[in-house]
């Protein structure tokens, strides 16, 4: 049995968007060799934003889901204002190691605030056994 709570819903996708940015990047950085290649990225807080109001929509007043959250796909393009190589490639190593760091810390504060909300939902279970 799978218990879900808004809040687990939520931290569900943000670990979802952290782990597709952390492909994103790993991707990238692949490429940098790549002649033509071009970086691809996405808005990460434009992404929870716009995946938070489908989940709010998805919910009815009292809070319960109507249905199984199921999120749309994160908006993934190709990343503008990169200092393009003579090979058309636009990786930069740089900014594609900020992007990891940021990613693995989004993502490692994702599974503590989603292990938190786990705990908080198995001691409302288990109050009634004190």
């Amino acid at each position: 049995m799978q218990i879900s709570t808004p809040m687990s819903d939520a931290l569900g996708r943000y670990l979802d968007l952290s782990s597709t940015e952390l492909k994103l990047t790993a991707q990238n950085m692949a490429n940098i060799d790549t002649p033509g290649y071009r970086a691809q990225g996405f808005d990460f807080s434009g992404e929870m934003e716009r995946s938070l109001g489908e989940l709010m929509a998805d919910q009815t007043k009292n809070g319960v889901a109507r249905k199984p959250f199921s999120p749309s796909a994160a908006r993934i393009g190709l990343v503008d204002g990169l200092i393009e190589r003579p090979d058309g490639n636009n990786v930069s190593m740089d900014r594609e190691s900020l992007n990891l760091a940021e990613a693995q810390l989004q993502f490692r504060t994702g599974i503590e605030l989603l292990k938190r909300e786990s705990a908080r939902v198995m001691d409302a279970i288990h109050a009634d056994t004190k």
